[in-house]
């Protein structure tokens, strides 16, 4: 708002036709909003309004309600009802919500396909592949967002927790990257809203990673990752209803480093489990 600038430059002497003129607009709209001025409401409406911009740009699976959370925890004071108004008047809508009279379509590539269906390496941190899986608990649902070497099979990085924000496959993607210190490995993804948000790109970009993510629709791209979450699925998930989030998060964890990793031999990797495959054939420390 550069209304009040004029106000400020004509105490300084400066002319309102002159101010008006180099800031850009005219002496009648200086009088109008002199005769009706913005209100604080309206001030703070656009501050809540550019925060609400910028929690769903890095995540845009967000709609009000997670929105109306993240600018509490940033300090702002605003109802949920408030939050949803104004983020109805702007259209900021969860990429997920049905929007009435709206055509969805699936979220653009913020990479191009580096992989085209070639799942293979030769070396560790050459190509990791993720994806994100869910399942219920009597608290409500748990999300896994897991990374899989494609060399060994190894589950190099995963992130658990109860929403299914930008920030789990971020947490994911830093737990590898802590773990393994890559250099130019290809991250290999559907096209979520998660790794399609800012975040996570930002991420990728900020640790030598090159992003890869294939065309909407083909199953042979997530098949690499669904055999280990139908593997997940089997042995853990539908082995018992679930109380508890955190009983849920102590199986996944236990079955992913007890006995995927150290336990389960796979007849791809020569009857080796990862953990024994890499130790053998690149002398990598079992973690």
């Amino acid at each position: 708002m550069k209304f009040p600038l004029v106000l400020d430059l004509a105490a300084d002497g400066i002319p309102v036709a002159v101010a008006c003129r180099v800031l850009g607009f005219s002496k009648q709209a200086y009088y109008a909003w002199r005769a009706a001025p913005v209100t604080e409401r309206d001030w703070s409406d656009a501050h809540l309004i550019n925060a609400a911009l910028d929690v769903h740009r890095d995540d845009p699976a967000f709609g009000y309600r997670f929105i109306a959370d993240e600018l509490q925890d940033q300090g702002f004071s605003a109802g949920e009802n408030r939050v949803a108004r104004l983020c109805s008047s702007q259209r900021i809508w969860s990429v997920f919500a049905k929007k009435r009279g709206l055509t969805r379509k699936a979220g653009p590539p913020v990479h191009d396909d580096h992989v085209r269906r070639d799942f293979t390496a030769t070396a560790p941190d050459q190509l990791w592949l993720t994806d994100i899986t869910e399942h219920r608990t009597d608290e409500g649902k748990l999300y896994l967002c897991a990374i899989k070497d494609v060399y060994s099979n190894r589950i190099v990085g995963y992130s658990i927790d109860s929403r299914m924000k930008a920030s789990l496959a971020v947490s994911a993607l830093h737990n590898a990257i802590g773990l393994r210190e890559p250099a130019r490995t290809v991250v290999h993804s559907d096209r979520g809203s998660q790794f399609r948000s800012n975040a996570f790109v930002r991420t990728l970009q900020g640790n030598g990673l090159k992003g890869s993510m294939g065309r909407v629709g083909a199953c042979a791209d997530n098949a690499a990752m669904e055999s280990f979450f139908s593997l997940l699925q089997k042995n853990v998930l539908d082995r018992q209803r679930w109380s508890t989030r955190a009983d849920l998060r102590l199986a996944i964890v236990t079955w992913i480093e007890k006995t995927y990793h150290r336990k389960r031999r796979q007849r791809r990797l020569g009857r080796l489990t990862p953990v024994e495959f890499e130790t053998i054939n690149t002398g990598l420390k079992a973690a």
